[in-house]
C-alpha cells in the first residue's frame, strides 16, 4: 500500500497545491491580478498533474477490460473532469458562452489536435497505419448530429422558447448516447476494434499490462478521488484566472482553451504513444470518441443547470465557430474513409487546429 501511494506523487503534488491554496483564497485574490494569474497559472499545473494520474488509472481500468469498453472508460473519465471544471466554472462566473466555447474548443483540440498531431507523427514513423474504417463513420456521424442539435439549430430557436428545446436536446442527447453505447458495446462492437496481426499473442492490441498487476480497487479509488481534488483545485483557480484575467485583453475564448486542454492532456500523451505504437485504432477511438462524449454527454449536464438555475446558456456557435466544425468535420470525412492514416492527412488536421488557433487570438 505505501509504494502504491509513493507512485501517486503527482495526485500528492496536487493535493499539496489543494491544501495551500484552499486556505489562502482570499489571499491570493487580493494581491493584485499578478499575482491572481501567477496562482492561476500554478493551480492549472496542479490540475494536470492530478488529471494526469486519473487518466493513468483510466487507461490501467481500459487495458484491463479491453476495447472498446477501455476506450470508453478513458474517455468518459476526461470528460468526467471536463465537466466538474466547467459546473464549478460556471457556478462562481455568469458566462453564457464559457459552455458552448469549451465544447467547441474540445472538439478542435480532439479532431485536429491530437488526431492531427498523432497521424503526423505515426505517418512519418510508421507510413500509412490501418485502422477499422467503420469506428470513423460511426463517430463522425453521430457527431454531426449531436453538435447540430445542440449547436447549431437553437441560433434558430426563439429565446421565449428556450426550456422546452433545453428539456428536448438533453433527451436527445441521452437517447443519443444509450443507442450509441448499446452499438459501442454490444452488437457492433467490433466497428471499434482492430485486429493486429502481429500483436495478437498479447492479447488485442498488445499494451503489454499485466492484467493480475492492475489493482482494480486502487485504480477506481485513485480514479474518484483525483476527480475530487480537481474539483477543489477548479474553485480556486477559476477565480485567479478571472482576477488574473481582468482588463487585459485576453481573447474571450482562452479559459474555455484552458479547460479543454485541461481534459485532453492526458488523452493527447495516450494517444501519441499510441501512435508511435502504430495503433493507430486507438488513436481514432481516443479523438473521436472524446469529441463525441464531450458533446453528448456535456452539453445535457449544463442544459440541465441552466434549467435548474433559470439562465441561459449560449449554446449557438458563432458563424466562424460554425465554418471550422462543418470543415474539421468533413476533412475528417475525408481522411478516415479508407482504413488508413498517413502523414500529409495527420498535417490538414493539424493545419486545422493552427487555425482554430490563429482565429482564438483574434478573438473569433
Amino acid at each position: 500500500m505505501l509504494n502504491a501511494i509513493k507512485q501517486e506523487y503527482w495526485l500528492l503534488l496536487a493535493v499539496l497545491a489543494a491544501l495551500v491554496a484552499l486556505p489562502m483564497e482570499h489571499a491570493l485574490l487580493g494581491h493584485g491580478q499578478a499575482i491572481a494569474l501567477a496562482g492561476a497559472v500554478a493551480l492549472i499545473a496542479a490540475i494536470v498533474c492530478a488529471s494526469l494520474r486519473v487518466a493513468h488509472h483510466a487507461e490501467q481500468l481500459a487495458e484491463r477490460v479491453g476495447d472498446p469498453y477501455g476506450t470508453m472508460i478513458l474517455t468518459l473519465s476526461a470528460v468526467l473532469v471536463e465537466v466538474v471544471i466547467l459546473a464549478i466554472m460556471m457556478s462562481n462566473q455568469a458566462s453564457p458562452t464559457l459552455v458552448r466555447d469549451t465544447i467547441y474548443s474540445a472538439v478542435m483540440l480532439d479532431i485536429n489536435g491530437i488526431l492531427g498531431l498523432a497521424a503526423l507523427m505515426g505517418g512519418i514513423k510508421h507510413g500509412e497505419q490501418p485502422y477499422n474504417d467503420d469506428s470513423a463513420r460511426s463517430y463522425s456521424v453521430m457527431i454531426l448530429t449531436a453538435m447540430g442539435i445542440s449547436m447549431v439549430v437553437p441560433e434558430f430557436i426563439p429565446e421565449s422558447d428556450w426550456k422546452a428545446y433545453s428539456m428536448f436536446t438533453i433527451g436527445a442527447m441521452l437517447v443519443l448516447y444509450a443507442v450509441f453505447l448499446r452499438m459501442q458495446v454490444g452488437p457492433h462492437s467490433y466497428f471499434f476494434s482492430y485486429s493486429y496481426p502481429e500483436k495478437k499473442h498479447r492479447g488485442g492490441e498488445g499494451h503489454g499490462t499485466d492484467e493480475s498487476q492492475v489493482n482494480v480497487a486502487w485504480s477506481i479509488g485513485v480514479l474518484v478521488f483525483g476527480v475530487i481534488v480537481i474539483g477543489m483545485l477548479a474553485e480556486v483557480m477559476s477565480l485567479a484566472l478571472d482576477v488574473g484575467l481582468e482588463g487585459s485583453g485576453a481573447p474571450p475564448v482562452l479559459t474555455a482553451i484552458v479547460v479543454a486542454g485541461i481534459s485532453a492532456a492526458p488523452e493527447i500523451l495516450t494517444a501519441l504513444r499510441a501512435a508511435l505504437a502504430n495503433r493507430m485504432q486507438s488513436v481514432v477511438n481516443i479523438a473521436l470518441g472524446a469529441s463525441l462524449s464531450t458533446v453528448i454527454l456535456t452539453v445535457p449536464v449544463m442544459e440541465a443547470m441552466a434549467l435548474y438555475s433559470g439562465q441561459p446558456f449560449q449554446m449557438a456557435m458563432t458563424p466562424v465557430q460554425t465554418v471550422m466544425v462543418f470543415i474539421t468535420l468533413i476533412v475528417c470525412a475525408i481522411n478516415l474513409n479508407d482504413g488508413e492514416t498517413n502523414a500529409i492527412e495527420g498535417m490538414t488536421h493539424f493545419v486545422l487546429f493552427a487555425t482554430f488557433i490563429m482565429l482564438a487570438m483574434l478573438g473569433l
